[in-house]
């Protein structure tokens, strides 16, 4: 039921919002007594909280596995990772979207324990780009940590507006993206 309950919350957060949605709403969608809404959460910004922790940790949990396979090249790691956040979209876009969207209705702790996930995930991209500079994979005329802070604006970005079931699948918008990033736009 918990499962449940979290899920119907995304739907609705997603399409509502966190403020327009109430406990009564949630509780509606599945049939069920705010009883059972309080037997599991103890408010809507725990439940709120819950579903950032899961979906910020789960994509770290994801990220830290690319980066640990050894027989990749740096490259291939940021490949995978930017494949890894565009991919998300199709599985887990109604999540990302209330990650994205309605981080602003968690109180400071909370918040602050998210954007430290966040800040690892994205220490993590930073790194995978200053090893593939050290290496010389990478050109060295470029700051690793706003490489990073570009490859995680840019795939973040996406959950507003890309659509896995449009014209365009999510491996080929990854395909997109790390071809923009490794080699840019220009034909020489």
């Amino acid at each position: 039921m918990k499962e449940k309950l979290i899920e119907q919350s995304i739907l609705l957060f997603e399409k509502q919002g966190f403020n327009a949605t109430s406990i009564q709403d949630i509780v509606k969608k599945l049939n069920v007594t705010k009883g059972t809404f309080y037997y599991y959460f103890t408010s809507k910004e725990q439940l709120l909280m819950e579903i950032h922790d899961d979906y910020i940790t789960n994509l770290l949990d994801r990220q830290l596995k690319i980066i640990s396979r050894s027989s990749l090249s740096q490259k291939e790691k940021l490949i995978e990772i930017i494949r890894l956040l565009i991919i998300d979209i199709q599985d887990h876009g109604s999540s990302a979207r209330v990650f994205f969207r309605e981080l602003r209705h968690l109180s400071e702790g909370n918040v602050a324990a998210i954007k430290k996930v966040r800040r690892e995930f994205l220490e993590n991209v930073k790194n995978v780009v200053q090893e593939g500079i050290n290496q010389g994979e990478f050109t060295n005329t470029l700051r690793g940590d706003m490489v990073a802070f570009g490859v995680v604006g840019i795939t973040n970005w996406s959950y507003n507006w890309f659509n896995p079931d449009g014209d365009v699948t999510p491996e080929e918008l990854a395909r997109i993206y790390y071809q923009m990033i490794l080699h840019g736009i220009l034909n020489e």
